[in-house]
């Protein structure tokens, strides 16, 4: 006799409009263009995704240096790249369509003319992610201190004024607690006119603090190199789900664990495509009485234009 089981499944949860208009962006040059069509990084973080689209026609590089024919479009991926890479692109004579998500265009927009007002400029993000290296990429080297934590803000020293700016996909609680930090220790520090964390960020993780504490286990469906999958798991797990996990590509799903749980609680990153979600589920339902209710915390509504080039 199969157990009963009960999902609270998240919403808004799953591709913000930053990732719609990517991967948009990338079947649409397709078909104007025809293939291949190189991307330069994976278009989002899901491999998923990534798979499909090279199932189109398009060929995923990690550099412009490795591509073999310039007289194909090259298509930016939408976590942003540093000033250098369109630079390249021209040198090399490539024609390239940006797909960086308007709102990390934002941030670099924003570092360009704090950069311009003479402040020194600090930068919330993890090292070493694609949209950090696209915005501190935006300015000279050295023009952008990086802070991860809060034990990196001890070691800040300026002579100007001081801003900062944020990565997109960061965890709100925390990167408060950094905010109120430097704004301890720089009193007069400058922020973002409108928030840098995306609304995408927020919703995606406002609707996992709603769900986690009435749940035993918590499932994100996402990517290993997924900055807000991540987050989202962290969300989870300090919001009182202790037994929360990221569900990654080729990584089987716990079934003999959850068969122990009453109730259990499912989103995904905003690059996991929704089939992703609904497989995840029927593997359950498989061996298990399956109830779902939809937790909807926000309704999104925001959709990017494309590029003009595919217009």
């Amino acid at each position: 006799m199969k157990n009963d089981i009960k999902i609270y499944l998240a919403a808004p949860r799953g591709f913000c409009a930053g990732v719609d208009r990517a991967i948009e962006i990338v079947k649409k040059t397709l078909e104007k263009y025809g293939s291949p069509v190189y991307v330069r990084h994976e278009i989002v973080h899901n491999k998923n995704v990534v798979e499909s689209l090279k199932k189109l026609g398009a060929i995923f590089v990690e550099e412009i240096s490795e591509i073999s024919d310039f007289s194909r479009p090259v298509i930016f991926s939408a976590h942003g790249v540093p000033k250098a890479v369109p630079e390249q692109a021209k040198l090399k004579k490539i024609f390239y369509i940006d797909a960086t998500c308007p709102l990390v265009s934002k941030v670099h927009r924003e570092t360009e003319q704090l950069f311009k007002k003479g402040f020194d400029i600090v930068l919330i993000g993890h090292k070493n992610h694609p949209e950090v290296i696209g915005t501190m990429g935006q300015l000279p080297n050295g023009s952008i201190k990086l802070v991860e934590n809060l034990r990196d803000i001890e070691n800040l020293k300026f002579s100007k004024s001081v801003a900062y700016v944020t990565q997109t996909t960061l965890s709100v609680d925390d990167t408060k607690e950094i905010i109120d930090a430097l704004k301890k220790k720089f009193p007069d520090i400058k922020g973002p006119i409108k928030e840098d964390i995306c609304y995408a960020t927020t919703n995606r993780q406002s609707a996992v603090k709603r769900i986690a504490p009435d749940c035993e286990m918590f499932f994100v469906i996402g990517s290993r190199n997924s900055s807000n999958s991540a987050r989202l798991v962290e969300v989870a797990k300090k919001s009182g789900c202790k037994h929360s996990e990221l569900i990654f590509y080729g990584k089987k799903v716990p079934i003999d664990k959850i068969k122990n749980c009453k109730i259990i609680g499912l989103s995904s990153g905003a690059s996991a495509p929704e089939e992703l979600v609904q497989n995840f589920i029927n593997e359950i339902k498989q061996k298990m009485n399956v109830s779902i209710e939809e937790v909807i915390t926000a309704n999104e509504k925001v959709v990017f234009k494309l590029p003009k080039e595919l217009n």
